[in-house]
């Protein structure tokens, strides 16, 4: 009865998944299977173009970096808004969520106005006669992974932050009192037992940055395809919507071998920490 009424629940879910992702999600990819001259052909001449290559590339880069950042600057921010008394963790919490209240398109255009020729940076800079000529800031790889970690880093501090509430602060004042400094305690005792959050952290970043559509748009251009840009391109001006398909699949295969590869490094870090 048990399993059944397990069942019973998870139905509702189950069946709006089959119908609203599942089967427009096959829709859209068989026929980039069969067409071509062979199976899979169309994915083949996917990899093997230089264009695209370039793209896939630059794509990765941009939300490896973005997730690294996000984690090295998140996971230190969430120990101390969690080790805060709770009158002012909520209130940290609050302004570390206020940036995703505001539109990405005004979050973008705001950078744009700090990046750009005439920006707050380029102009400081030619203030203090430390440049002649403003810089290329804007529309560069470095726009799009700035945008990016604006955008991403307030849902690694919340995931991380919401794991680190549960550690209680004995097992820091455990490894202290065996000789750890606190930077070792926290890296052997606080780290491992924080990495399901991590790992949620860094999956939520990477994935979403990979996806992004809005900030790689305008704050990298047109110079500066991304997938997610180039899936807009491919089937809103050029009308190929196999071509489209394709990169959407890839992006997908792409965010399932990265969330084996972070559950298997976790697995590991978790091993050494024991």
């Amino acid at each position: 009865m048990k399993k059944k009424s397990a069942w019973m629940m998870l139905a509702p879910g189950l069946l709006i998944l089959l119908v609203c992702l599942a089967i427009p999600l096959c829709k859209v990819l068989i026929p980039t299977i069969t067409a071509g001259s062979y199976p899979f052909s169309q994915y083949v001449e996917f990899l093997q173009d230089e264009y695209y290559q370039k793209i896939f590339l630059r794509t990765i880069r941009i939300a490896v970096i973005t997730t690294v950042i996000c984690m090295i600057g998140g996971i230190p921010t969430a120990y101390f808004i969690s080790r805060c008394p709770k009158k002012w963790r909520g209130l940290l919490l609050a302004a570390s969520i206020f940036p995703m209240m505001t539109n990405s398109v005004i979050r973008s255009f705001a950078w744009i106005n700090i990046l750009g020729s005439n920006g707050i940076i380029n102009n400081f800079l030619k203030f203090a006669h430390i440049i002649e000529r403003p810089m290329k800031l804007l529309y560069t790889d470095f726009s799009i992974i700035i945008g990016s970690v604006y955008l991403f880093l307030p849902l690694m501090i919340v995931t991380v932050t919401g794991v680190m509430e549960n550690i209680d602060d004995d097992m820091m004042e455990a490894a202290q009192s065996l000789g750890a400094d606190r930077l070792s305690a926290f890296m052997k005792v606080i780290f491992p037992m924080s990495l399901p959050g991590i790992i949620v952290g860094g999956t939520l970043v990477f994935t979403g940055t990979l996806t992004a559509y809005t900030t790689p748009q305008l704050l990298g251009g047109n110079s500066n395809m991304v997938l997610a840009t180039l899936i807009y391109q491919r089937a809103m001006s050029v009308g190929d919507w196999n071509g489209a398909s394709v990169v959407a699949l890839v992006m997908i295969v792409v965010t399932l071998l990265v969330i084996k590869g972070l559950n298997a490094f976790a697995a590991k870090l978790d091993k050494r920490g024991a």
